[in-house]
C-alpha cells in the first residue's frame, strides 16, 4: 500500500508525463492533493458539474483530468458518444500523433457504438506509434488522453500506484 507521500510522487509523475510542456498541470493536481479544500474553494463552479462541494478522495484525480482537458490533452466522451464527436476531439488534442491514424478508420468501424469505437480507435492509434488511454473516474464516461505507445505501462503503474486506474484502448 502506497503511503500520502508515494501518491503525491505518482500524481506528480502522471501529470509530467501526460503534460510534459505543462507544469501548471502538476500544479494544479498537487494543489488539489495537498490543500483540498481550499481546491474545492477555488474550482467549486467546475466541480458542481460533477456533483462535487466539498473534498472527496479522487480529489486529485479529477483535478488531473480538468488540467489536462484544459491544455487540450484529454477529451472526455460520454458513454453513448457520436463517432464524428470522438473523432473531431481526438483530432483537437494537443498530444496526437504526427501521423494521422484516422486514415486506417473504416466507414464501418464509424457505426460502432462507443466503447467499441474507442477501441477501434486506439488500435489505430496503435499502428501509428502512439495510444490513447483512459483515466478510469468510476463514472458512465471516458476520459481519453494520447501518448506514445511506449509510455501506456508507465501510465497505468503510475496511476496504480496514486491509487486509480488508467488502461490502453485497443489493447
Amino acid at each position: 500500500m502506497s503511503g500520502p507521500a508515494d501518491v503525491r510522487t505518482s500524481l506528480a509523475a502522471v501529470a509530467a508525463l501526460l503534460a510534459p510542456a505543462h507544469r501548471a498541470v502538476a500544479e494544479q493536481v498537487l494543489h488539489a492533493f495537498d490543500h483540498a479544500g481550499a481546491y474545492v474553494r477555488d474550482h467549486a463552479g467546475r466541480l458542481a458539474d460533477r456533483g462535487i462541494d466539498e473534498p472527496v478522495p479522487e480529489l486529485s484525480w479529477l483535478a488531473l483530468i480538468d488540467a489536462l482537458s484544459d491544455h487540450r490533452l484529454l477529451a472526455e466522451f460520454d458513454w453513448k458518444e457520436d463517432p464524428q464527436e470522438i473523432r473531431s476531439q481526438l483530432r483537437g488534442l494537443d498530444s496526437r500523433p504526427s501521423v494521422d491514424p484516422w486514415v486506417l478508420v473504416g466507414e464501418d468501424e464509424m457505426r460502432l457504438p462507443t466503447d467499441e469505437f474507442l477501441h477501434a480507435c486506439g488500435r489505430h492509434y496503435g499502428e501509428v506509434g502512439a495510444a490513447l488511454a483512459v483515466l478510469d473516474i468510476e463514472s458512465d464516461c471516458y476520459p481519453v488522453v494520447c501518448l506514445r505507445a511506449a509510455r501506456v505501462q508507465e501510465l497505468t503503474s503510475l496511476a496504480r500506484r496514486a491509487g486509480f486506474s488508467a488502461w490502453a484502448l485497443g489493447s
